[in-house]
């Protein structure tokens, strides 16, 4: 008999159980400076981090419509600012 290797359930979905759901980086800031939804727009930190991750990192299109910003869908690797 052939000895089998590997895991024979490989690429397959465990049955019935979803897969965890990781917060994203603008849901972890909101929930860091303490924000409910009504209060996104007024908060000057969640703007002014928007306006540097807009085009990194999920921003709902709602908020980016009330700030009248836009995004760049052709943001590259190349124009992330470089970390020191």
């Amino acid at each position: 008999m052939a000895l089998r290797r590997g895991n024979p359930n490989w690429g397959n979905a465990s049955p019935g159980l979803p897969g965890p759901r990781m917060a994203t980086e603008f849901e972890t800031l909101v929930r860091q400076l303490n924000l409910k939804k009504h209060d996104y727009e007024a908060s000057p930190k969640l703007r002014n981090w928007c306006q540097h991750n807009r085009n990194r990192c999920y921003i709902p299109e709602w908020l980016l419509d009330a700030w009248e910003m836009t995004v760049d869908i052709c943001y590259t690797e190349a124009t992330w600012p470089r970390r020191k």
